[in-house]
């Protein structure tokens, strides 16, 4: 079965990466798809995984003022494609929740408290 994870931004190690850990410890093998990934702020498994990240991530300063793009992050976790999975996981308090799928993939998703800003 191919699997992917998604997951809205990986910038450090809150209750939402470690809920993400245990995702990826089921599922090593699967593909992680983000919005941003600050390297080496998370732990080891979830840097070890295949992390796929969006537009997004080219951006300058994106590092530290991410949230100020809130109204492109749909746009964003629209356009990866995920119709080849069979499975997709998705760990959401904001956009990660709207990943498009397939019609035959079975989407599964963990929804956090909504964001707080």
């Amino acid at each position: 079965m191919k699997v992917a994870l998604v997951h809205d931004w990986l910038t450090g190690m809150r209750g939402g990466e470690k809920v993400l850990e245990v995702f990826c410890e089921l599922f090593p093998d699967a593909h992680l798809y983000t919005l941003l990934h600050n390297r080496g702020s998370l732990s080891n498994t979830i840097e070890d995984m295949d992390i796929r990240t969006s537009f997004i991530q080219k951006l300058p300063l994106i590092k530290k003022k991410y949230r100020h793009l809130l109204p492109i992050f749909p746009t964003a976790i629209e356009r990866f494609d995920l119709r080849e999975y069979d499975l997709v996981l998705s760990s959401s308090h904001c956009v990660a929740k709207g990943v498009i799928t397939g019609a035959d993939t079975l989407h599964i998703c963990y929804c956090f408290t909504p964001m707080r800003y």
